[in-house]
């Protein structure tokens, strides 16, 4: 069947449509970036993009660990640490040059309750920030944070810029490897990679089958992730097509609103994830390509915890829980789930209400565009819903999503959960100066929350892209990120084949 689709579809395509423009590389997303100031960026897309658009102070290498970007650093006490900026990445995209006064103005702006950055509550611990030189600042500490370093990778933005009020979030200005060519639109923009000159075209397409489609005729070149498998499937067959995968470290999990008078019962919690027979839904939906997860942190994460044990599809026991928390034939629990309107992940959504149902558990699906949905989960106007988090590389999401005092917007506890114990823990994990002593109580934290099922763990998705096989030099992150964009690019003398002879 989905094959007759796309071949019916292709046929009207190429009917239709005229050559594609040859000098952009052109990049199909599910979702487009919503905000370009790296300061205010929470959405996965839009994090992606200002990687490539910013330079940061700090990165991460392949274990989760921070290492040097813009600068090195040294740990001069407990509370002070020293940052001397290197030699590359200090061109703004406007000519002016990036000193460490932009860098702090950067942080000022991000710690100053009046911008109401969503990051400011990962950076609170900043007592002060003092520029020495133009290319070396220390940074000040009320309290002894070992990770500290880890938690400075916001772009760095001109001075200049954050003083006048600049629209950073709609005309980016970094130092990063590419910058922003045109945005005519919220679903397309255009970004030129500095060294080259070569243009990428961002553009956004909503349904998968047209992102497809859109492929193999060559109106786009790359598709990464956000595929039903059975479309990956699909292209992995298709001559002029190139298809990769990873196992990945993204997180799927669903949400809760713990204030709610039915999702806020542990009990109902726990009914709804035995009630979630996980395994199928990996071997039939996503064809093998996602592995099942208990924490948000890999397992393989410097700070995961490998030992916890998964959650166990059981109905009975799912169906005893709902009974002894007052649920029945007479009154069944009723309960909202939202979700993006991308059709795959509307179609879990279903799965998942079928699955619930056989355990007396009544699904309302409530699908949105991503705009609305993400809106809604921001403010806490939910009961269930589903996302994942993604690019996840410093513990200190746990204070972000979890902390009590991390209530949106200056933090993630979108659920409201108020629980002293993780309270404790995320503080303790913090204050403590040994990393091998975090990394325990970051284990032992992470075996709290799924006790208390604050997040139903559900899988960790691979990551994939499909190319088409003139494009030279892409690659796979385990986060997702667009960074081999960097290395990307045409080969003019590839013969290039449009699709497959069956779908002409």
């Amino acid at each position: 069947m989905v094959r007759c689709w796309l071949i019916l579809f292709c046929g009207i395509l190429l009917a239709s449509c005229g050559e594609p423009e040859v000098d952009s590389i052109r990049f199909g997303l599910a979702t487009a970036p919503i905000n370009l100031d790296p300061r205010f960026a929470t959405d996965a897309t839009s994090e992606r993009i200002n990687r490539l658009l910013y330079e940061r102070l700090v990165d991460f290498d392949k274990h989760a660990r921070p290492v040097a970007s813009l600068a090195a650093w040294d740990r001069r006490s407990e509370r002070h640490y020293r940052f001397r900026l290197g030699d590359t990445g200090r061109l703004f995209h406007d000519g002016s040059r990036l000193s460490a006064e932009d860098v702090a103005a950067t942080y000022r702006s991000v710690l100053d309750p009046d911008t109401a950055s969503p990051h400011r509550g990962t950076l609170e611990m900043i007592a002060r920030i003092e520029v020495v030189d133009a290319n070396t600042l220390d940074f000040f500490l009320d309290r002894a944070d070992v990770l500290f370093p880890g938690y400075l990778s916001i772009g760095i933005l001109p001075a200049a810029g954050i003083e006048a009020g600049a629209a950073f979030h709609h005309h980016p200005v970094g130092s990063g490897p590419f910058s922003l060519r045109d945005w005519p639109e919220s679903g397309r923009l255009e970004l030129v990679r500095i060294s080259d000159r070569q243009v990428f075209t961002f553009e956004q397409v909503h349904d998968p089958t047209m992102r497809v489609l859109k492929l193999l005729r060559g109106e786009v070149d790359i598709l990464q992730n956000d595929l039903p498998p059975e479309l990956l499937h699909y292209l992995a067959g298709q001559a002029g097509i190139n298809v990769q995968k990873h196992a990945g470290s993204n997180f799927s999990y669903l949400g809760f609103q713990l204030q709610d008078e039915d999702t806020g019962k542990w009990e109902v919690r726990r009914a709804i994830a035995l009630a979630i027979d996980r395994a199928a839904i990996i071997r039939y939906v996503f064809r093998g390509a996602a592995r099942p997860a208990s924490a948000l942190l890999v397992p393989e994460h410097w700070a995961g915890n490998p030992e916890l044990v998964g959650i166990d599809f059981d109905l009975d026991t799912a169906r005893a829980l709902l009974a002894d928390a007052g649920y029945g034939s007479g009154n069944p629990l009723r309960i909202s789930y939202k979700t993006s309107s991308d059709p795959f992940r509307v179609r879990i959504a279903t799965i998942l209400q079928q699955q619930l149902a056989q355990a007396g558990i009544e699904v309302d699906v409530q699908s949105y565009d991503w705009g609305t949905f993400y809106g809604d989960i921001k403010a806490g106007r939910f009961e269930v819903y589903s996302l994942a988090w993604v690019g996840v590389k410093s513990p200190d999401i746990f204070r972000y999503a979890f902390h009590s005092r991390s209530l949106p917007p200056s933090g993630a506890n979108r659920g409201r959960l108020d629980d002293a114990r993780v309270d404790r823990m995320i503080e303790q994990a913090m204050t403590t100066t040994d990393a091998e002593q975090q990394a325990v109580i970051y284990a032992a934290l992470q075996a709290r929350l799924l006790e208390q099922l604050v997040y139903v763990p559900l899988w960790y998705e691979d990551q994939y892209f499909a190319v088409r096989e003139d494009i030279r030099g892409y690659r796979l992150a385990t986060d997702g990120n667009y960074d081999a964009l960097l290395l990307a690019s045409r080969d003019r003398d590839h013969p290039v084949r449009q699709g497959t002879s069956d779908a002409r």
